[in-house]
Order: structure tokens, then sequence, then C-alpha cells
């Protein structure tokens, strides 16, 4: 292999100790699902609708600051954002430990939520790795939520059998503070913030994002999917414990096997989403199954056999879409805008979060856990709804390519590249110097491209 084609030890490292950040955090934000519904009832004023708030509660300042931390790194740097967000973190954390009422712990969860560092995190990135190694780079971040999910689904009940809901409200702050450690010895600091589309906000992308039909389905169906996560967690650890009588200290093994099993079970339906071109079927039929497995954990509730067959269903479908969304985003989102679309794409989700934790503690409140399971089962049925009307995406991957100053400038490139077979979009932008296209790689020409944006 060629030593340009190598990421650097530079590049390992940012793009290592970033992954760790951003686990360490979503690992701290996890790991009070499992065990909040079970351990939180007997703190004072803890009612079902409050507990659902808390569950949800981070997810309404995240949303609203994502997008505006992300700008700010772009003016004051993308650590002094990190390390502001990850301060936050820590301090939402000490809040709802020390907390002796549910109102305390859901304060604590919205400072929490403040910390919203993702669009700094992903900007940085950009900073530090160079275009070829840039995808390899998100997608260790991207694989590192995933493995904190699923490390969060055991440690948080583990943690509070041993030290209760506190202790882990205190990890979460131990976590965020090793993050910051991360962040000020460990993560190089670039040279300069770059400006990138394809990883932060641009202004003039927004509207154009917000109407777009299909962004608009994806970002309704991204909000759905996690409106369902956090009700789901209002009911299922109650559903173990109180229905199918499984101490809540023995929750872990739950949720273990249910997200081993549900890796192993995803990745085929993964490899023929993109192989085959079917992507639009995977999605639909993940939803499908969300949406059957909602009445298969109520009518199962006093079996434990039946309700963890149906949990590992449940992650089976979760944890597809979960992966699946992000890359169709990346199909969907036209050249140059998919930073902008999947800002928009991450405040969605949160909202849903929060959206979510209120419908589940509501429901619970007034129809029992029987009524949350419906309530999740009509969400994925509204989005199956919308979803269905989707077209199949174009099966299409983002560049962007660094041009010359001379050649930039060169009003008639966006033409010539489009010209080159296997290119479908072309966004020349002049002042960074650089083309953001949308190509489909098993028809491109790579040696036509490569003539025209290097000419002798």
């Amino acid at each position: 292999m060629h030593q340009a084609d190598r990421m650097t030890s530079s590049e390992q490292r940012a793009a290592s100790s970033l992954a760790a950040v951003f686990a360490f955090r979503m690992l701290g934000l996890f790991m009070v699902l499992p065990v909040l519904a079970t351990y939180g009832g007997s703190l004072r004023g803890a009612t079902p609708l409050l507990i659902g708030i808390a569950i949800g509660a981070y997810g309404l300042t995240q949303a609203c600051l994502q997008i505006p931390f992300g700008m700010l790194s772009d003016r004051i740097g993308r650590k002094p954002v990190i390390i502001g967000g990850l301060l936050l973190f820590a301090l939402g954390g000490l809040v709802a430990a020390q907390a002796e009422t549910m109102q305390g712990v859901i304060v604590g969860r919205i400072i929490q939520g403040a910390g919203a560092i993702a669009a700094a995190v992903m900007a940085l990135v950009a900073d530090l790795t160079r275009e070829q190694h840039r995808t390899k780079a998100m997608a260790m971040i991207g694989m590192s939520i995933g493995v904190s999910f699923a490390v969060a689904m055991v440690a948080g009940p583990v943690i509070a059998a041993r030290a209760g809901l506190q202790g882990v409200f205190y990890s979460t702050s131990a976590l965020a503070l090793v993050g910051i450690m991360l962040v000020v010895w460990i993560v190089p600091t670039p040279q300069q913030a770059l400006r990138h589309r394809e990883a932060g906000m641009v202004r003039s992308a927004f509207m154009p994002s917000l109407r777009n039909k299909d962004l608009l389905r994806l970002n309704y169906g991204i909000a759905v999917l996690h409106a369902i996560l956090m009700a789901s967690f209002v009911a299922i650890p109650l559903a173990l414990q109180e229905q199918a009588g499984l101490p809540r200290e023995e929750h872990w093994w739950v949720y273990l096997s249910a997200l081993l099993l549900s890796f192993f079970a995803m990745v085929p339906f993964i490899i023929y989403a993109e192989r085959q071109r079917q992507i639009k079927r995977v999605v639909l039929g993940a939803i499908i199954l969300l949406a059957l497995v909602q009445p298969m954990m109520w009518l199962g509730m006093g079996s434990l056999p039946w309700l963890v067959a149906a949990i590992v269903l449940f992650f089976v479908g979760f944890n597809l879409l979960e992966a699946t969304l992000p890359s169709l985003l990346s199909k969907i989102a036209p050249a140059g805008g998919k930073g902008t679309a999947m800002g928009v794409y991450s405040t969605s989700q949160f909202a849903g979060a929060a959206l979510g934790g209120l419908i589940g503690g509501a429901v619970f409140g007034a129809w029992g856990l029987g009524g949350v399971f419906l309530c999740c089962a009509l969400l994925a049925v509204s989005w199956w709804a919308i979803g269905v009307t989707m077209s199949e995406p174009p099966y299409v991957t983002s560049y962007r390519l660094p041009l010359s100053l001379a050649l930039a400038g060169d009003e008639t490139l966006p033409r010539r590249i489009l010209a080159v077979p296997g290119v479908a979009e072309a966004m020349v932008v002049a002042e960074e110097a650089a083309a953001y296209l949308k190509v489909d790689t098993q028809v491109l020409d790579r040696e036509a491209l490569d003539r025209v944006v290097n000419p002798a």
C-alpha cells in the first residue's frame, strides 16, 4: 500500500481519540435508560409522566443546541466547545446524582443534554483528517456509538445494582471528565478550522434541506425511531420486573443477549441493502418489525422467554434502522449539503427522544404498559405510511475533491465534471477550492474524472 493511502499516526490518534470521546459521552447518556424506570420510582415526587420526561429530557436541550454549538465551534474553535459541552454534561450528572426528587433528576438530564458536542466533534474530525481517510474516521465514530449503546445497556443495570441510581449518574460525570482529559492531552489540535460542507452546517443549504421531501421523510423517521426507543424504556424495564418477575438487578443479561443476537441478525440485511441496492425494502421491513413487536411485548409480558424474544426482535429492528438511515441520508442529501442535512437529522433525532419520553410517561400513567406498547406500534405504522411513498434512493457516494485556485474559478468546470460517466451531481465552491460530487462508484470513470480535476 502506498504511504499516502495509509492514515498517518496523527490521523489515527485523532480518529480513535475522538471516537472514544464520543463513546464516553454516549455511554453516559444511555446508561440511564434501562434503570430510570425501575430505580427512579423511589424518588420523591416520582410519577410515570415525570419518569418519562426524565428519560427523554436530554433530547430537548440537545435538539436546541446541536446546530448552534456546531456554528460556535467555527468561530471560537472546536476544542473549547467540546470541553465546555463535556463540562456541562458532567455538571448535569452531578445535579442528577444529588437530586432527591424526580424534578431534580429532570433538571440534571436537561443540563446533560446542553452539552451538545456532536457537530463540533464531526467538524474536528474533518479538520484533522485528509479527504481520503475522512469516511474511515467517521465510521470509527459511528462504531463507537454502537458499542457504547451496547455497553450502556449492560453497565447501567450492573452499576445501579451496586450503587443505585445515584451511582449511575456519578459514573456519567466521571466518563465526561475522562473525555475532557482525552480532548486536552490526546486529541491533536488542528492548524485551522476548515469549512467543510460534508461535516458542518452551511446556512445557504439549510432551507433547501428543509424543503427536500425525501429528507423530511427521513427526519420524521429518525424522530419516530428515537421516540419509540425512549417510550419503550419507560415500559420494558417495568415489564421485565413487574410482569415477567425478573429482578431489576438481573436485567443486564436480557439487554446483553438482545444486543448480541440483534447485531448478528441485522448484518445480512445491511449487506443485502447495499449490495443488492434494496435499502428501501430493508428499511420498510424493519419498520414493520418494530410495529409488530410492540403488541408481541404487550401480549407476552407475563412470560419471560416470550418477552425476551420480543426484546431481541425489537433491537434487531432498531439497530438495523439506526445503521441504515445515515446511509440513506448520505444518498439523498444533495452534493455539498450532507453536513447540513445531517445537522437537521440529528436535531430531529433528539427532538424525537424528548417527545418519546414525554409520550411514554403520559401514556403509561393513563393506560399502563399495554398503552405504551400500543402507542409505539402506532408511531411505527405512521412512519411506514410516510416511508412507503419514498422513491428508491440513488446509490451514490459523496466525494469532496480539492482543486487548484485557478481551476475552482473556471465556470465551465461543473459542466465538465457532470459529463464524466458515473457523476450524478457536482457542486464547485470557489472559496473552498473544492468540488463536491455524488457519484455511482460502480460506473464512475475515475481516470476521466482525474483528467478533469487534475489537468496536466
